[in-house]
């Protein structure tokens, strides 16, 4: 009878209680990036790990960052994807 190991999930911490150096601004969508998925959607703190406390205050600050036109809203608007109605 053959036995498999379980799957044991790594802990998830957050990454700006970790390392107090991090900045969170609105000024840096390279950082804010690893939290939006490709379709523009935040991702919940339960996937990412993010504290609730930096988890708001990461919300706030993609959105300031769209709002700067920084960050994308959707695909639509994102460099990266083209439009597949121009064929």
């Amino acid at each position: 009878m053959a036995f498999r190991k379980k799957f044991t999930p790594r802990k998830k911490f957050c990454r700006f209680c970790a390392d107090k150096e991090l900045p969170m601004d609105y000024k840096r969508p390279d950082i804010l990036r690893d939290f939006v998925t490709e379709r523009g959607k935040i991702i919940a703190r339960r996937i990412t790990g993010t504290c609730a406390k930096h988890q708001r205050r990461l919300t706030n600050e993609i959105k300031r960052s769209r709002q700067m036109a920084l960050l994308f809203y959707t695909t639509v608007h994102s460099t990266d994807v083209k439009k597949r109605s121009s064929i």
